[in-house]
């Protein structure tokens, strides 16, 4: 597969639209994909996120009036992150909501950003049933699916990226309101630094793998959709891999990637610690703030 390739195939992936499943932490907003409160997780001491403080949710560049509202009455929002980059969001612009900072941390590595403008041209007329074409094309080939089992590792050995998410999880720790965070769907990247801000907090393993893998209620019908299409045509399991991975999470491939960090960096906390420069002071600092 080509560079140009492999970002189309990454293009079709952020521009493919989907619903929100109900969950108990999901948020009911009109615009805003793939959202949930991070509020009410129980942390390994017993102790629970507060409710109303953190979200974490798909680009808010549809974001509604009654979007805003929300994010403004309920969770008093002062600060948003976001993990993509600059011609991805350029492409899809967050509204800008009166009060509310906004901080743009590009989280993929660059060798998968490289050829993204000359890819997004060959998208930009796209309607879905061409997005389709292309998700399923590329679920046969056995580089594309090579492609999408390399994603999460090279996020987390990532030194731009590592830097990046230290600066999240800082500037989560002195917001001085409500936090949310996104990247294009608010599962990949987004997820990623759900999972280091849980980490942070003293959550359980088991917690965060469960949080990650809540994304796909969110998608669950277009994965489902799409892997009955690939069964159509007697697709192999690594192209329903593909599929769940690109449209949905992965969650054998985060958990892969969770075990990558465990052998080269000793731990998720000393990952937290040393690779993202987030200290246990400023830990402690954040579960002071965060917990009850």
């Amino acid at each position: 597969m080509t560079t140009k390739q492999s970002f189309i195939l990454l293009i079709v992936m952020m521009l493919f639209s989907a619903q929100v499943a109900n969950s108990q932490r999901a948020i009911a907003y009109e615009e805003i994909e793939n959202a949930r409160d991070m509020g009410s997780l129980v942390m390994k001491d017993g102790k629970v996120i507060r409710t109303g403080m953190l979200v974490r949710s798909g680009n808010l560049s549809k974001a509604t009036d009654s979007d805003v509202a929300l994010l403004k009455e309920k969770y008093h929002l002062t600060d948003v992150f976001d993990f993509r980059f600059e011609a991805e969001a350029n492409a899809a612009p967050d509204r800008i909501i009166d009060g509310v900072s906004y901080t743009h941390l590009s989280t993929l590595p660059q060798a998968f950003i490289q050829g993204f403008s000359s890819s997004r041209a060959d998208t930009t007329n796209m309607d879905t049933r061409d997005m389709l074409a292309v998700l399923m094309k590329y679920a046969f080939d056995p580089k594309a699916q090579t492609m999408a089992r390399q994603l999460y590792p090279a996020i987390v050995t990532d030194s731009t990226a590592q830097q990046y998410y230290g600066e999240f999880l800082r500037g989560v720790l002195n917001a001085k309101g409500g936090v949310l965070w996104h990247c294009s769907q608010g599962k990949d990247r987004a997820g990623w630094a759900s999972t280091f801000l849980l980490a942070a907090l003293g959550a359980s393993r088991e917690t965060i793998v469960e949080d990650f893998d809540l994304s796909n209620q969110s998608y669950a019908r277009q994965v489902e959709a799409l892997t009955a299409k690939v069964q159509g045509k007697d697709g192999s399991e690594e192209a329903i891999a593909f599929i769940r991975a690109m449209v949905g999470v992965s969650r054998e491939n985060f958990e892969a990637a969770l075990y990558l960090i465990d052998q080269k960096y000793g731990s998720l906390s000393g990952y937290i610690e040393n690779q993202l420069g987030f200290s246990k002071k400023e830990q402690q600092q954040l579960k002071e703030k965060y917990l009850e």
